[in-house]
């Protein structure tokens, strides 16, 4: 794994970063995130790994990292691993691996992950379904959450049923070319 800090001009972070500013916070696809991002709780980590073994041991690396280092510093960690799962369905099946790693490592209620790819796709739907650009990120991401800081921001939001049908008419407004060219780098951010 690469040292976050030393890579933080990294084309692979920028491109990130600009979907979580313009698509995920912008969008408000996420209504929890601009809270972490503008207090500066999110971890950026750029994976070297090409390899799902390796891969699966820099994410435990993450996991306990987040685990023992308190909220008010790290938040949430996005885990961004270009060189290896570019597949979707690699990643998908992946994702029973991590479910086990965390299941393993005993933070079973503490920690959990979420998924994004850039050819997401949900069960039932056509690859160019817009709604798939919900999970859609420009690099496939792991981001590790602490379901403790979730559950505090889906008790305080209004309606937390509603964002999903929200996210899924965004999307259907925007469409997954609008959402291409909002991440390109020449946009103007939203947000």
């Amino acid at each position: 794994m690469q040292d976050p800090d030393r890579n933080d001009d990294a084309p692979e972070l920028a491109a990130t970063r600009r979907w979580l500013e313009r698509a995920v916070i912008g969008l408000n696809l996420c209504p929890f995130a601009k809270a972490v991002h503008v207090k500066q709780q999110v971890r950026f980590v750029l994976s070297d790994a090409e390899l799902e073994d390796d891969l699966l041991e820099e994410l435990a690396e993450e996991l306990l990292r987040l685990r023992d280092t308190p909220a008010e510093e790290v938040d949430t960690t996005l885990l961004v691993h270009p060189r290896v799962l570019g597949d979707f369905l690699d990643y998908n099946d992946f994702l029973d691996r991590v479910d086990a790693l965390i299941e393993a490592l005993d933070l079973d209620g503490v920690l959990q992950v979420a998924s994004f790819h850039p050819q997401y796709q949900f069960a039932d739907t056509d690859p160019d379904d817009p709604g798939n650009g919900t999970n859609r990120a420009p690099y496939p991401t792991l981001h590790l959450l602490r379901e403790d800081s979730l559950d505090r921001a889906v008790a305080a939001y209004p309606d937390p049923d509603a964002i999903v049908q929200r996210n899924l008419e965004t999307m259907e407004r925007l469409g997954l070319d609008g959402l291409r060219r909002l991440l390109d780098d020449e946009a103007t951010p939203c947000a």
